[in-house]
């Protein structure tokens, strides 16, 4: 703020707005980050949310590329300076982060970091993350912190609206997951009443149709008519539920944002690194999208829970007037032509199904050490 409190108070002002417009969680670490490095001029800036388990449930870096981000590994564990922010709750402000005695170290494609202003985010009394911004873009003498008070005063503001946009971003994400989880048990209950019934009703009608097979086949061959138009009402009630209980981020959202927040999602969750990205893609039918979401999820499902991958990619594009889905790993693969083992274990089956049900097709290249890539394409509509 050394260039006055005007300057200084505009760039505030745009970090804190820039916050407030997000609603995702993701989008909003994504946007304090960017905004401290800006507002501190750093070369470097990281946010990070802790779990319950000594590791970081969320980690959002600024100033390092994908290339560079993917060559680190897996994200950090609580320790060194970190653990210390998170434990004591307080300010780090560091010359040289590299010759404190809490420094652990960092793997071999880290960045190098020197200068280092670190601290806790905080709602209440409770520590929900760590912000810190390294390698302050200033002339310095050899071994003294670019940062500054200044700089520290501007931060824990910063930190401070980060808390309120990140426990909002939160409480909306919950309070949707809940409006979500409500309406499908309630359609799920609509559901199994109406068929449930439908089905009774099937049942003795059934059992009406063989006490009557021997001695009056013409009745019987009235109540097995009726049989039939009972299944196909309940088979009517069934495909209803199912229109009904289709996604709702899905139909809000369309298939690209839908994915996209879905696979952030399990890139938080999982050491794997998983991405998304998507190039002319145009919205399609109903029916089309819903069944690449499902195919994406199936997909992902397989590459982060048996593959051992270590980068999942996500992609969908134009393709002619349809368009194409991809889900890429690196992980160990497997031989495509034991079909039936592998369909079996793969839900290769269902993945088909669901292509073929809505026009599509679905192509599986695999080999073992290879990783895998699953390819559907739809024609549009």
């Amino acid at each position: 703020m050394s260039q006055g409190p005007r300057s200084g108070l505009a760039a505030v002002s745009s970090a804190l707005l820039a916050m407030s417009r997000h609603l995702e969680v993701r989008d909003v670490l994504k946007t304090i980050v960017a905004s401290a490095r800006e507002l501190l001029d750093a070369q470097y800036a990281a946010l990070g949310v802790p779990d319950d388990h000594g590791g970081f449930a969320q980690f959002v870096v600024d100033g390092v590329s994908d290339e560079q981000w993917r060559a680190i590994g897996p994200l950090p564990r609580q320790h060194g300076i970190l653990a210390a922010m998170l434990r004591e709750a307080k300010v780090e402000r560091l010359a040289d982060v590299r010759k404190d005695p809490r420094f652990e170290g960092w793997p071999g494609a880290h960045p190098d970091l020197a200068d280092f202003l670190g601290l806790p985010i905080k709602d209440g009394e409770e520590v929900i993350g760590a912000l810190f911004l390294a390698n302050k873009r200033c002339p310095k003498p050899e071994g003294s912190c670019g940062f500054t008070e200044e700089d520290e005063e501007l931060l824990a503001i910063l930190a401070q609206h980060a808390a309120i946009a990140l426990t909002n971003a939160r409480l909306y994400e919950r309070s949707r997951e809940l409006t979500i989880a409500e309406e499908r048990s309630r359609l799920a209950h609509e559901l199994h009443d109406a068929v449930s019934q439908k089905l009774f009703s099937l049942r003795l009608t059934a059992q009406a149709a063989v006490a009557l097979v021997d001695r009056d086949p013409a009745r019987a061959k009235g109540e097995l008519h009726q049989v039939a138009a009972l299944a196909a009402e309940a088979a009517d009630e069934l495909r209803a539920a199912v229109v009904e209980l289709r996604p709702a981020a899905l139909d809000e959202d369309g298939l690209v944002a839908t994915l996209r927040t879905q696979t952030q999602v399990l890139d938080r969750a999982h050491s794997a690194r998983v991405t998304f990205t998507s190039s002319g893609f145009r919205a399609l039918p109903a029916a089309q999208e819903e069944a690449m979401l499902r195919v994406a999820q199936e997909a992902l499902h397989n590459a982060l829970r048996h593959s051992g991958a270590e980068h999942v990619e996500v992609s969908v594009g134009r393709r002619g007037c349809g368009a194409v889905l991809r889900v890429t790993d690196d992980g160990s693969g497997f031989d495509p032509g034991a079909v039936r083992r592998a369909g079996r274990h793969l839900g290769l089956v269902s993945m088909r199904d669901r292509a073929s049900g809505v026009g599509g097709t679905l192509t599986v290249e695999s080999a073992p050490g290879k990783g895998t890539t699953i390819e559907m394409e739809v024609p549009g509509g």
